[in-house]
């Protein structure tokens, strides 16, 4: 039990460190260049997500693959941030065009969705748990 406590403040830590750069390459683009937000919200996506595969593996998650399986790993992580981009851009759409949520609110409500998503699933696929 304590294991799993833990993994999971390692997790959040993690998570709170990607859901800053996240945010902030948002932010950046979104509001400091004008970009499209769906548009800025794949790209920081994108960059936290590599920060995120780093920081995991190293601090929250124990890999069950051997050395030279990493990129099968690595593939999976990527799979499933992939379907958290999926995630992250349906519910970004339907907070900003259907809910009226103004997009910088909208990305901190959505954010803290798919969070418990990639948990959940990279405990699963990483694990094996």
């Amino acid at each position: 039990m304590k294991r799993i406590i833990r993994q999971i403040l390692n997790f959040a830590f993690v998570g709170v460190l990607a859901t800053v750069i996240d945010y902030l390459v948002f932010a950046l683009l979104f509001n400091g260049i004008t970009i499209h937000y769906l548009v800025a919200t794949i790209i920081a996506f994108v960059v936290s997500t590599i920060f995120n595969y780093w920081a995991s593996m190293r601090y929250v998650f124990t890999s069950r693959y051997q050395d030279n399986q990493k990129m099968r790993e690595f593939l999976i992580f990527v799979g499933l941030s992939i379907l958290g981009l999926m995630l992250t851009t349906v519910l970004m759409k339907i907070t900003v065009d259907l809910l009226l949520i103004h997009p910088n609110i909208a990305k901190i409500l959505v954010t803290g969705l798919v969070m418990v998503f990639n948990f959940i699933t990279r405990k699963i696929f990483i694990e094996g748990h």
